[in-house]
């Protein structure tokens, strides 16, 4: 099994949600929120500043703790066959831009980050983060836990 902590960002403003095009170099793209591994000795918390700005170009501070995910992806719904099932441990922070321009991610794989209205996230190839997050946003649960969002149709790992 791998495991990974990771850290997003959940920037939501004026009816509208900050997401990231991830394009990996083999696998298919979808859409997910600025976010990544917590590094070795790195607090989450700088973890998410630190992955905005790599992956969108922007400036953010943290305004609150949103919650935590943990969920095992099973190794045959992994985007890449034949790896190990894999345990992600998720905290999940609101977040407001501050400053900077959108850009895509010099180097990784973030091919740009785009504002994109509420209404029209439903629509899109994502990443189950992208609900979870909403989910947390807009219930703000006192445990900072949701139910699992089923993957299936245009929701992916």
């Amino acid at each position: 099994m791998s495991f990974r902590l990771a850290a997003y960002a959940v920037c939501i403003e004026g009816g509208r949600v900050l997401l990231a095009h991830h394009v990996p170099p083999e696998g298919e793209s979808n859409w997910t929120l600025p976010g990544g591994r917590v590094e070795h000795a790195e607090d989450p918390f700088d973890t998410v500043i630190r992955e905005v700005a790599e992956e969108s170009g922007c400036d953010a501070v943290v305004q609150r703790l949103l919650g935590v995910d943990s969920r095992v992806i099973p190794a045959a719904e992994r985007a890449l066959p034949g790896g190990p099932e894999h345990h992600n441990v998720g905290i999940f922070y609101r977040v407001r831009i501050t400053g900077g321009r959108l850009r895509p991610e010099p180097n990784g794989d973030i091919a740009e980050s785009v504002w994109t209205p509420l209404p029209h996230v439903s629509g899109l190839r994502r990443s189950s983060l992208v609900d979870i997050g909403l989910a947390l946003a807009h219930t703000l649960p006192a445990s900072g836990h949701v139910a699992p969002v089923p993957v299936g149709g245009p929701i992916r790992h």
